[in-house]
């Protein structure tokens, strides 16, 4: 499935109604989602280190794999809220590691390294 098909489908699945109001609770439960998604699925990523010592099963990687789905869902409609497309957010994110990578960059931290 191509990014922007995924994003089309996914606002199948918004409960509210979309509005350009950044202060607006549709898109507050989106931001909040996305954070509580990716935290849920660093969790299950450190119980896996904790209890099994790094070791994944396949039961452990569907679950993973359920996660990043619910963060993907989020991103593509914060993003969908700010009318950016995921094709057009991840031909931003190549293009930026490409140019850092180039310049020997990859290391470190800041936004504008």
């Amino acid at each position: 499935m191509k990014l922007d098909d995924f994003q089309k489908r996914a606002m199948e699945f918004d409960l509210y109604k979309m509005t350009k109001d950044l202060n607006d609770t549709a898109f507050l439960e989106k931001v909040l989602g996305l954070v509580g998604e990716a935290g849920e699925t660093a969790d299950k990523i450190k119980k896996i280190i904790r209890d099994k010592g790094g070791r994944a099963d396949d039961n452990d990687i569907s679950a993973i794999k359920k996660e990043l789905g619910d963060v993907l869902w989020y991103v593509a409609n914060v993003a969908r809220y700010l009318d950016i497309t995921l094709d057009d957010v991840a031909k931003c994110n190549i293009e930026k590691l490409s140019s850092r990578k180039d310049r020997h960059e990859l290391h470190g931290e800041g936004d504008d390294r």
